[in-house]
């Protein structure tokens, strides 16, 4: 059985709070993820002050200020991460976090960080896929906005600064994601194109998408939460809550069972049924020793653990070697 790698999104969805942060680290915790995911930025280093919202940005947080304004206070101090990440190791989960400037790149490999999780947005940017790849640890890409021309060119960049262990993630960036465009057939795309490992990066409501993409076999889910969903930011309301982020946890760990193996064959919980719901060949009426045995005196019912069925024509022409009642099972 093959372990999938869930992560829990929190982003920015702390709100600039170290406490409620460390709060969602307790929630993903008990919750039952492998990893729980932040975003590391310096604010001037990410965004220029003329850059716009986004649209779903704007419609959960206002059009007065622009995107410089917003994500300043959502930024986390790197005094802040070194703490969030001792208390996740605390709590025995796994601690990462999303950089989106160089600074921030060597803020978390000083931290002994050791998977790097690129977005989506950074995956045609030259500076800092090298800076990652030259620190050849483990590395998850999110491909959404991308062709697959994007994904080559990110992923040889990555290979020739020394990079190998690379995850591909499908992903669609659209908050929340319309299930329309979600086209998690693409995972196959990605898999048989790039050779690579591919998981999925899931932005729609709900959780039967992850879930979907789990038995398509992804081996990365990654899926934003929120402790509540009516909070203020940009990413709440396309976020899970932390009772929501378990039963999708569950559902994915059920999934993980039910795919087993390739091999067909009997399992052990269905052989105990085997006898019970296959058929033999029975007496269709009273017969006496020495009666041929024809279409007219022999049936098939249950149970299955007499003479097959499919010897029915090898049964048929011979001899009873003995009486037999009404469905009693025949012997030779």
């Amino acid at each position: 059985m093959n372990h999938i790698f869930i992560i829990a999104e929190v982003g920015v969805n702390h709100n600039g709070s170290l406490e409620l942060a460390k709060k969602m680290i307790g929630a993903a915790k008990d919750a039952g993820v492998d990893a729980v995911k932040f975003q590391t930025f310096v604010s001037e280093n990410l965004v220029s002050c003329f850059a716009e919202k986004a649209e779903y940005q704007k419609a959960a947080t206002g059009a007065a200020e622009n995107q410089l304004e917003m994500i300043k206070k959502l930024e986390l101090s790197y005094d802040d991460f070194r703490e969030l990440k001792l208390y996740a190791a605390m709590l025995d989960i796994i601690f990462m976090s999303t950089p989106f400037d160089i600074d921030s790149i060597d803020l978390l490999a000083e931290l002994g960080m050791d998977i790097f999780k690129i977005p989506s947005g950074e995956i045609t940017n030259l500076p800092y896929l090298i800076r990652i790849g030259n620190l050849k640890r483990k590395v998850i890409l999110s491909t959404g906005m991308s062709s697959l021309s994007d994904i080559n060119e990110a992923v040889t960049i990555l290979q020739n600064a020394g990079t190998d262990d690379i995850t591909l993630l499908h992903c669609n960036t659209a908050y929340p994601t319309p299930y329309n465009d979600v086209n998690l057939n693409a995972m196959n795309t990605l898999r048989e194109t790039f050779h690579l490992p591919v998981g999925y990066s899931d932005h729609t409501n709900g959780i039967e998408v992850p879930i979907a993409a789990a038995a398509l076999g992804a081996v990365v889910i990654e899926k934003h939460f929120t402790l509540d969903r009516t909070m203020e930011g940009p990413d709440h309301k396309a976020s899970l809550e932390p009772s929501e982020l378990k039963q999708m946890v569950q559902a994915i760990r059920h999934i993980e069972q039910a795919l087993g193996s390739s091999e067909k064959q009997p399992t052990g919980s269905e052989l105990v049924n085997r006898d019970i719901a296959r058929k033999s060949i029975v007496a269709k009426c009273g017969i006496k020793a020495g009666t041929v045995f024809t279409e007219d005196n022999i049936t098939v019912k249950r149970p299955g653990n007499g003479i097959s069925p499919m010897k029915w024509f090898e049964v048929l022409g011979q001899k009873a070697s003995r009486d037999f009642i009404r469905d009693e099972l025949i012997e030779l």
